[in-house]
């Protein structure tokens, strides 16, 4: 009985140590250069080499996170760096809502929590720009934005009503072997208020209200890239300390020569 309890045992953390390692693995990215939708002033955009995360970081992930640095749990953390929709969905700091699984991505954490989480992984956020060239791959081609059915799958996910409570790993794995870009949250970037910002190759726009009307397309290299003006608006109109229920994250890291 003993022999058989201990088996079952080792089996079953066989298994949890199988599921955390599958959730934090990363995979490795060979950079290029892209022209991203805003682009004008210099269309193509360099990008290094990198490692991703395979998957969005999971509640079970951010739990162990907050348990091991309690100035993040909801009671706890300052107004300055979340907004009241922060982990709204929780029971309390250290238990999740009821029907929330604990391999779903993680959502309604701030820009600030989400760096943070990065960072004690040795991580951290991905840019805009390293974010956009891992996710205009299709399943066989590092480039797909050009194909009819590729902005089709992602504009349906848009078009679909959202219950954000999905597990990792739902929806197809990409050229670069990643998981869950589209068809799952939408997730933070380090620098995904840049799109503000006066400069490099985002410089034509200006403000939020040019991310969501025709003046937006003037400084854009693609204009049918629907999904992509949508991803722009989203970060445009977002703030640090935000928390929204289909916003979640995931980490990359640099590759050292």
């Amino acid at each position: 009985m003993i022999t058989v309890l201990r088996l079952t045992l080792s089996i079953s953390l066989l298994l949890t140590m199988t599921m955390a390692q599958s959730q934090s693995k990363m995979v490795s990215v060979k950079g290029g250069t892209y022209i991203p939708l805003y682009g004008r002033d210099s269309l193509k955009v360099t990008i290094g080499d990198f490692q991703m995360d395979v998957y969005p970081v999971t509640n079970k992930e951010f739990l162990e996170f907050i348990k091991k640095k309690p100035k993040w749990q909801r009671s706890n953390i300052k107004k300055i760096f979340a907004d009241d929709n922060y982990l709204v969905s929780w029971i309390s700091d250290t238990i999740l809502g009821k029907n929330q699984s604990l391999k779903a991505p993680v959502t309604n954490v701030s820009w600030f929590v989400a760096n943070d989480y990065c960072d004690c992984q040795g991580k951290r956020l991905a840019t805009i720009d390293e974010w956009e060239y891992v996710a205009m791959a299709n399943k066989t081609m590092p480039d797909a934005r050009s194909l009819e059915t590729y902005n089709k799958y992602i504009l349906s996910w848009y078009e679909k009503p959202k219950t954000f409570n999905n597990e990792i790993g739902s929806t197809f794995k990409n050229y670069w072997g990643v998981y869950d870009l589209h068809g799952l949250v939408w997730e933070w970037t380090s620098d995904f208020n840049s799109v503000l910002i006066s400069g490099e190759s985002r410089k034509d726009v200006d403000n939020d209200s040019n991310l969501f009307c025709g003046s937006a397309a003037i400084g854009a290299t693609d204009l049918m890239n629907y999904a992509a003006f949508m991803r722009y608006a989203i970060r445009g109109s977002v703030k640090a300390k935000y928390g929204l229920k289909n916003l979640g994250f995931r980490c990359v890291k640099d590759i050292k020569e």
